[in-house]
């Protein structure tokens, strides 16, 4: 028993020593292959073939680089003995040896007679196995035989009823054969899968703002009616419309789909978001419509209830000038779906968004702070619900001119939302307290620490503050200027904007020098906007730029340019040079991001 066992043993290692030697032998070709020794390289590559077993069964890439290697040698007429001696066994290396003679002829005589018959007969030994004929189609993409690829990879498809089989190689030689129409095509069920629908949206990306654009539209298009009960198509019709910035065309998709498969509105819900976002605010009362109409039973319609009401605020806030009787139906708007829905935790920012329409716009700060109180009575088992009404209370209180209760409302919400969102903002509220009061180095001390806020915005914000105390403090040691900015800033807070245009105008000739300058033209800008004097608001923003370039405020003037004549101006080609100039002047900008962003969205590249 011990002695066949060391036999065993014996015959075990022996197996692996040769096995570990034809790994060295082959290593050893490749080295050779990989400096251009072809010679050297065929003689080992000839030797490891040797020792396969039957020679029925040899790797492709040794097979093909010994052939290479003997060619390249000059060894041509041994190179086509040995491939037609393989393309007569009976195993896997047969297909192998047909291809690479089909493209010896192919590439030495031009006779494509002669070579596709060679393509056909390995062709026929493969076509009944798909995975033979996927391999197959493997070996003609290596010789770049793209036609007789495409028949094998099709066949593959078309065996396994599947036409995600060897779709993304399939895709790659249409897209060499420039045929744009089977390229879309090929790569669009690979969308069905979540795991590759980036990839695919990347390789659609490629044509969009082209000649093929159309192509890539149509396309998608007639898959859609092909397949009109695939997700996963109409969900490429839609993503193409919203890089289009289409909202309409996509909501219109959706709708149709949402028809079709009895989705109860949640594509067009999610879409509705979208528009929102970017503030495509037509299309997103449009789709909230269709979901009151379509699911009033729905789990989406006391949120679209809710969300229409706010898309239609937004329409008015950004529809300029702003008018009362707009205002006054949207506070009714929301007040009949707080009678028909209900209160319920779902509609309850209805009465916020109520309260903070009275104050804001109203002038009815008393009305806001009773609906506040009833927001939180009512909102009483949400505790963020409740701090965010109590921060709206504290603006109240600040718009009345009454800051001591602000103060105490802040403090409240500081300390219940101590190491969330909420507490920074409270905090950041109070340090503004401390600054339009005049106590600047409470205010600065605050500001310091929440410079290291988490998010971005409120970070920002601390940071602006925290150095407009810092430029503008110490010089004048009655900080007389920065007191009258502060209480400037108050006014507009409290949208007192004649008063608070009279005051900056005094300040600009009294401090003309001063380091303020560019601060008190900033504030004027803010205050000609609120009165939707657009036109001064650029001229004052131009001469920042103009007169201040390396101050602090010159990228924020440039970027608020930018977007003034994006979006009010509606110039999208001057938009883009504006971003374009801010990028190039000022690259390290905290707009920077957001202005590539906006210029790929106005070029039509992509939406995010």
């Amino acid at each position: 028993m011990k002695n066949r066992a060391c036999g065993l043993l014996m015959t075990g290692l022996l197996l692996m020593s040769g096995w570990v030697q034809a790994q060295s032998e082959e290593a050893l070709a490749d080295e050779y292959f990989q400096k251009g020794e072809f010679e050297k390289a065929a003689a080992e590559y000839g030797k490891r073939l040797k020792k396969a077993d039957e020679e029925t069964s040899i790797a492709w890439p040794l097979m093909n680089r010994y052939i290479t290697s003997l060619i390249k040698s000059k060894h041509t007429d041994e190179a086509d003995k040995q491939l037609k001696k393989w393309a007569k066994v009976n195993g896997p290396v047969r297909p192998q040896a047909l291809v690479l003679l089909a493209s010896r002829v192919r590439d030495n005589s031009n006779d494509t007679t002669a070579s596709n018959k060679l393509f056909e007969q390995a062709y026929e030994y493969s076509k009944n196995d798909p995975i033979r004929i996927a391999r197959l189609g493997e070996l003609l993409i290596d010789v770049s035989a793209t036609d007789q690829a495409i028949q094998a990879l099709q066949r593959a498809q078309a065996l396994t009823n599947d036409r995600m089989v060897m779709a993304e190689e399939l895709a790659t030689l249409y897209r060499a054969k420039n045929n744009l129409t089977a390229w879309i095509e090929t790569l669009l069920p690979l969308a069905e899968r979540n795991d590759q629908r980036e990839r695919v949206q990347a390789a659609f990306q490629t044509v969009i703002n082209t000649k093929d654009e159309p192509l890539l539209e149509k396309v998608l298009y007639a898959e859609v009616q092909k397949a009109p009960e695939s997700l996963a198509t109409n969900d490429m019709l839609t993503w193409y419309y919203l890089q289009k910035q289409k909202f309409s065309r996509a909501l219109l998709q959706e709708k149709a789909m949402d028809k079709r498969m009895k989705l109860a509105g949640a594509k067009v819900f999610e879409l509705a978001g979208l528009a929102m976002t970017n503030k495509e605010y037509k299309t997103a009362v449009d789709a909230y419509e269709y979901i009151i109409a379509n699911h009033p039973q729905g789990a989406f319609y006391p949120y679209a209830r809710r969300m229409l009401v706010n898309a239609r605020e937004e329409q008015v806030k950004n529809t300029y000038p702003i008018e009362k009787t707009e205002i006054r139906q949207l506070i009714k708007a929301y007040q009949r779906v707080l009678s028909e829905v209900g209160v319920t935790p779902k509609t309850l920012d209805a009465l916020r968004s109520s309260a903070n329409l009275y104050a804001n716009y109203l002038d009815e700060k008393d009305s806001a702070i009773v609906m506040l109180d009833q927001a939180i009575t009512m909102g009483k088992s949400d505790q963020q619900f409740v701090d965010k009404c109590k921060l709206d209370k504290g603006d109240v209180y600040l718009l009345k001119n009454e800051p001591w209760e602000s103060t105490l409302l802040y403090s409240q919400v500081e300390k219940s939302e101590k190491d969330d969102l909420l507490g920074y903002e409270a905090k950041l509220r109070n340090a503004k307290l401390h600054y339009y009061k005049g106590d600047f180095t409470v205010a600065k001390s605050v500001l310091d620490v929440l410079k290291m806020a988490t998010t971005r915005e409120i970070a920002n914000d601390a940071e602006q503050l925290s150095m407009l105390i810092l430029d503008n403090t110490g010089l004048d040691s009655t900080e007389n200027a920065m007191r009258d900015y502060a209480a400037i800033d108050l006014l507009l807070f409290q949208n007192k904007l004649d008063e608070a245009s009279a005051q900056v105008d005094v300040m600009l000739k009294k401090y003309e020098q001063h380091t303020l300058a560019d601060e008190l033209r900033w504030l004027q800008t803010k205050i000609q906007l609120k009165q939707n004097k657009v036109d001064e608001a650029l001229t004052n923003l131009k001469t920042i730029v103009a007169k201040y370039p390396m101050d602090i405020l010159a990228d924020d003037a440039l970027y608020e340019e930018a977007k003034l004549v994006d979006e009010r101006k509606k110039d999208s080609a001057a938009a883009i040079k504006l971003y374009e100039q801010l990028l190039t002047t000022y690259p390290g900008s905290i707009f920077a991001a957001d202005s590539r962003k906006r210029i790929r969205q106005l070029r039509g590249d992509v939406v995010n």
